[in-house]
C-alpha cells in the first residue's frame, strides 16, 4: 500500500509516476485503487468530459463515492448532466455545498466574482474550497481520483498521474489523455459531453463566470474573464485539497 506519507519522501512519487506512464489510463485506475489507501473518492463538476472518469472509476470500484461541488450557480444543464450520469452509471453522488446560501452571500458580500481577482479567489474558496475540504474530512478521505488533463489550460501542463495534497494521495488517470482520446473513449462507450458541449462551451462551471469559447478567444478565458483559471480545488498554495 503506497501511503502519502511514501510519496512524500524521497524520489518514490516520480518513480510512480514514471511507472504509471507506462499503462494504460484503466490500468493505472486498478492499479491506484489496488495500492492506495482507502476510502477512495472520484471528484467530479460534471463538465465537458465528466462521464469519462465516471466510467473509468466505477468500472473499478462500483459504488465509490462521486463528489460535486455545488454552488447553487451551476447550469441547469448541469444539474440535468448530473442526473442523467447519476442513473445511467448507477453513481453514490455526494454532494457539497457552502454553509450559506447563494442568496445569503450575495446579501453579505456581494457578487463577489465581479470584484477582482481577490473577489473571485475568496468566492472560490468559500463555495469550493472550504466545502470540499469538509467533506473529504467528514467521509475521512484518504486518496481521491480527478479527471484533471494536461491539454486542458496552461496551469495544467505539468500535471502528474500521482500526487499529494493536503495529504492525501491524488491520482490523475487521463492526464495525458488529448482531445482525441477523449472523443474516442466517450465514442467508444456511447457516452455523452456535457450537453453545452455543443453550443461552443469548452470548460463549464458557474453561470455567471463560465463564456463559450468563441474565435481569438484561449480556453482559459472562457473562464472568470481569464482572470483566474483554476478555482483553487486543483491549486496547493491557494489550500484546494
Amino acid at each position: 500500500m503506497l501511503t502519502a506519507a511514501d510519496l512524500s519522501t524521497g524520489t518514490a512519487l516520480e518513480e510512480t509516476n514514471r511507472f504509471l506512464m507506462g499503462l494504460s489510463a484503466d490500468a493505472r485506475v486498478a492499479w491506484a485503487i489496488e495500492h492506495t489507501p482507502g476510502l477512495h473518492v472520484v471528484t467530479s463538476s460534471f463538465g465537458v468530459q465528466a462521464a469519462i472518469m465516471l466510467h473509468l472509476v466505477t468500472q473499478h470500484a462500483p459504488g465509490i463515492p462521486v463528489v460535486v461541488v455545488d454552488t447553487g450557480y451551476l447550469f441547469p444543464e448541469t444539474y440535468q448532466f448530473m442526473d442523467t450520469l447519476t442513473s445511467r452509471l448507477n453513481l453514490n453522488l455526494v454532494v457539497c455545498r457552502a454553509e450559506l446560501s447563494p442568496a445569503w452571500q450575495e446579501a453579505r458580500y456581494g457578487k463577489q466574482w465581479e470584484q477582482g481577482i481577490d473577489g473571485i479567489k475568496a468566492y472560490n474558496h468559500r463555495n469550493k474550497v472550504a466545502p470540499l475540504d469538509a467533506k473529504f474530512d467528514a467521509l475521512g478521505v484518504t486518496t481521491w481520483f480527478t479527471g484533471l488533463r494536461r491539454e486542458q489550460a496552461s496551469s495544467r501542463a505539468e500535471t502528474p498521474f500521482i500526487d499529494v495534497a493536503a495529504g492525501r494521495v491524488k491520482v490523475q488517470p487521463i492526464a495525458d489523455w488529448t482531445k482525441q482520446d477523449v472523443h474516442r473513449y466517450l465514442e467508444l462507450h456511447a457516452l455523452p459531453y456535457h450537453p453545452l458541449f455543443e453550443r461552443g462551451y469548452v470548460s463549464i462551471g458557474d453561470t455567471h463566470s463560465t463564456r463559450p469559447l468563441t474565435l481569438g478567444m484561449t480556453e482559459d478565458e472562457t473562464r472568470f474573464g481569464g482572470l483566474v483559471r483554476e478555482c483553487g480545488l486543483h491549486v496547493k498554495s491557494e489550500g484546494g485539497v
